[in-house]
C-alpha cells in the first residue's frame, strides 16, 4: 500500500472528525442557549434584542424621535449633583438663581430630571445604570412650592417616576388668563419621555402639562401640575375635537351660532391662530397649541374691541348646547 495514500486518507478523516465534532458542539450550544432563552413570539415574529454599540459622542440623537430640540438641557455636567448625593429632600438647599423666573423655575426643574430614571422590575429599557438614576429626584423635589409639597410627600413623588427613564422638554408658552396675579401663573409644557417595555425594549411616551408657578417670597416655586398622556391612535381614527378649525367650526359655529366667517388660519411652529368674523360683527382670534400628535389644544380666546386692541375672553361652548 502506498504510504502517502495513507496518510492523505488518515488526514481525510481526521478533517471530517473535527468537523463533526464542531457541528455537534454548534448545534448542542444553539438547543442550550434556545432551552435557556427561549425566543419570544412577538407580532408574529421571533424577537430578538437590538445589538447595542456604545460608541460615540453623540447620543443625544438617541433620544430624540421629536424634531424639536430639547430645552431641558441645563445640567449636563453630573457633577452638579455631587453636593447633594445620598442626601434627603429636606437637608438640601439650592441657588436662588434657579428660581429667578417662572421659565428658569420650569426649564432648570426639567433640566434636572432629563437624565433621572426610575425603573422597575420587571421592564427595561437598555442595560447598566441609566443616567443619573435616582439621583436627581430629591434636588427636583425642591422646586415644589410648600403647599404642593405637604399635598404630595417625597415617597409618593418619587413612585409617580416610575419607569421614567429619561424626558425631553420639548414645548414651554405662558397661557394667557383672565384677571391676572403676577403671584400665580400658568404655562403650557409638552414632555417627551422613554419608558421601559418587558421586551426591555424603549418606548416613546408623550405628555402635555399645564404648570402652575406661584411666588414664595422672591422665588417661583412649581405649586400645581396637570398632565395629559397624548395618543397617537384615537386622533386619526376619530373626529373632529383634535383639529383647531373644527373645533371653531363646530363649537362655536354650530353650537354658538357666533361664527359668520373663518378666515385662514395662520401657524407659526406649534401655534395655531384661528381668526373669524363673528355674527355679532366682531372679530375673534382663538390661539391653539399642537401637540407632537398633532392634536390641537385651545388655549384662549380674543376679541377685538373698537381701537384694534385683542382682549382675552372666556366663551364656554358647552352652554350653548
Amino acid at each position: 500500500m502506498n504510504p502517502i495514500k495513507l496518510n492523505e486518507n488518515n488526514a481525510f478523516q481526521i478533517i471530517i472528525g473535527l468537523l463533526t465534532v464542531l457541528l455537534l458542539t454548534l448545534i448542542i450550544s444553539i438547543v442550550y442557549y434556545q432551552n435557556r432563552n427561549p425566543i419570544k413570539i412577538t407580532m408574529g415574529g421571533r424577537f430578538y434584542k437590538q445589538f447595542s454599540d456604545r460608541e460615540g459622542k453623540d447620543t443625544d440623537k438617541y433620544f430624540r424621535p421629536s424634531k424639536l430640540p430639547s430645552i431641558n438641557d441645563r445640567f449636563n455636567d453630573y457633577r452638579f449633583f455631587n453636593k447633594f448625593y445620598d442626601k434627603k429632600p429636606s437637608e438640601i438647599t439650592l441657588p436662588s438663581s434657579l428660581f429667578k423666573t417662572p421659565e428658569d423655575t420650569i426649564i432648570n426643574y426639567f433640566s434636572l430630571l432629563r437624565e433621572a430614571a426610575n425603573p422597575i422590575e420587571g421592564k427595561g429599557a437598555g442595560c447598566g445604570t441609566l443616567g443619573n438614576a435616582q439621583i436627581p429626584y430629591p434636588v427636583a423635589y425642591n422646586f415644589l412650592s410648600s403647599r404642593y409639597r405637604d399635598k404630595l410627600n417625597y415617597t409618593e413623588y418619587l413612585k409617580s417616576f416610575e419607569n421614567i427613564l429619561h424626558i425631553n422638554l420639548i414645548k414651554l408658552k405662558k397661557v394667557p388668563e383672565l384677571n391676572e396675579n403676577l403671584d400665580k401663573m400658568k404655562y403650557f409644557a409638552e414632555i417627551e419621555t422613554i419608558k421601559g417595555t418587558e421586551d426591555n425594549i424603549s418606548n416613546f411616551a408623550y405628555y402635555y402639562a399645564f404648570i402652575e408657578i406661584s411666588k414664595e417670597g422672591n422665588l417661583y416655586k412649581i405649586s400645581d401640575v396637570k398632565l395629559f398622556g397624548e395618543d397617537f391612535l384615537c386622533a386619526p381614527y376619530h373626529g373632529w375635537s383634535h383639529n383647531a378649525e373644527f373645533v371653531v367650526d363646530i363649537k362655536y359655529g354650530d353650537w354658538c351660532k357666533l361664527v359668520k366667517e373663518r378666515y385662514p388660519t395662520k401657524q407659526e411652529g406649534y401655534v395655531k391662530n384661528i381668526y373669524f368674523k363673528g355674527t355679532d360683527g366682531n372679530d375673534y382670534k382663538f390661539i391653539f397649541f399642537q401637540l407632537t400628535n398633532d392634536t390641537d389644544i385651545e388655549i384662549a380666546q380674543y376679541k377685538k374691541d373698537e381701537k384694534g386692541n385683542w382682549n382675552l375672553i372666556k366663551i364656554d361652548p358647552g352652554k350653548c348646547l
